[in-house]
């Protein structure tokens, strides 16, 4: 049922699309950037999904009728769509409603679009990319290449990662968990490089045995086998309690995760932005990231870590053994991501970039 609650028209700059009752990445990028937005510019979002304060959500009536009209100071209001869906919302408001209102498109999508989408596209205001990779899928120059954020006051290093990874509740009580950890983090399944994580340290760890080697995600039952394949080739190489398979952890633990990693790797055959390795770097982790979504353009090879071509077994093991051999490099590793995501990759920075381009096209 609709909302009676009144709207004060004049005071809503901005309406964010979000159509997806799944939680996905768009979501989760959506809501970072929304808790610091909602601090710069007068805004609604139009959907309750995952919303963690509702008073936000504006219904599609609700802004076909706000919009009949422009602002005050007569200008038109924004709408940010990051979805197909919200790209076709938006265009039905503004043609068929007449809603004074401009629409932004935001692709951080790393693949070439079909013909429907680009005609919803050529009728965008404005499009903006979330990096240069993405930008050179578009079929017309975005307005703006504007860099995702993470919380960086969310993502933090431990004090003493060392004591941070022993209290770390993650492994199995009868697991010998070493002095540091190194892990992989997300969906477990071929096409996130899970494969290129296990095999490297299968290769690499009898000779560093201060680290265990960690999995952080679900399985689904179609990649079990995948998985028990990976378990078998495990304890074929006696490392059963060097390389563990933890399973999928609640989302609140996965901040306190990161901060007690070493080392985060991230190997994914695609991505479209990428936020693991900016979370890692964020936290204090040095990182190995494979040539995929944002990764080459975020990682300074050889000072926050490595950068490796997609499904390069080789390149995957000989960087894990260059890293793991110097536990020092590896520190200094994760202090200078941790200071290149302050200086450009805060998601406090997203959201003023964006609400700044927002009112110049407003």
């Amino acid at each position: 049922m609709e909302s009676n609650k009144a709207i004060n028209s004049d005071e809503i700059e901005l309406i964010i699309g979000n159509s997806n009752s799944n939680f996905s990445g768009v979501t989760s990028t959506m809501l970072q950037v929304l808790s610091h937005q909602r601090e710069l510019i007068n805004l609604r979002v139009m959907g309750k999904h995952h919303l963690p304060d509702e008073s936000l959500a504006i219904s599609f009536w609700q802004v076909a009728r706000m919009c009949r009209k422009p602002l005050s100071n007569g200008k038109f209001r924004i709408f940010h769509a990051r979805r197909v869906d919200e790209m076709i919302q938006a265009l039905l408001l503004k043609y068929v409603f007449r809603a004074k209102i401009k629409v932004v498109f935001s692709s951080a999508a790393q693949r070439y679009r079909s013909g429907f989408t680009l005609w919803l596209t050529d009728r965008m205001d404005a499009v903006l990319a979330m990096c240069k990779a993405s930008a050179s899928y578009l079929h017309r120059k975005p307005d703006a290449i504007i860099y995702h954020g993470v919380k960086t006051d969310v993502y933090t290093p431990a004090k003493d990662k060392a004591q941070a990874w022993q209290a770390l509740n993650l492994l199995p009580e009868s697991v010998d968990k070493g002095k540091r950890g190194i892990a992989i983090l997300g969906r477990v399944r071929k096409q996130k490089g899970v494969h290129l994580f296990v095999q490297g340290c299968i290769e690499v760890l009898d000779k560093y045995p201060d680290y265990t080697a960690v999995v952080v995600g679900s399985i689904s039952s179609s990649n079990e086998d995948f998985v028990n394949e990976l378990k078998t080739n495990i304890a074929e190489a006696g490392l059963s309690e060097r390389i563990v398979f933890a399973g999928e952890q609640d989302f609140k633990d996965i901040p306190g995760i990161f901060s007690a990693l070493s080392l985060v790797v991230a190997l994914s055959d695609n991505e479209g932005f990428g936020l693991t390795i900016l979370e890692a770097m964020s936290s204090g982790a040095a990182v190995l990231a494979s040539e995929a979504g944002a990764w080459p353009e975020v990682v300074r090879q050889g000072e926050d870590g490595y950068v490796v071509p997609i499904k390069d077994q080789a390149a995957v093991s000989e960087k894990l053994d260059l890293m793991l051999a110097e536990p020092e490099k590896l520190a200094e590793m994760g202090s200078a991501g941790r200071a290149r995501v302050l200086e450009h990759y805060s998601v406090a920075r997203e959201a003023k970039e964006l609400c700044d381009f927002f009112r110049g096209l407003m």
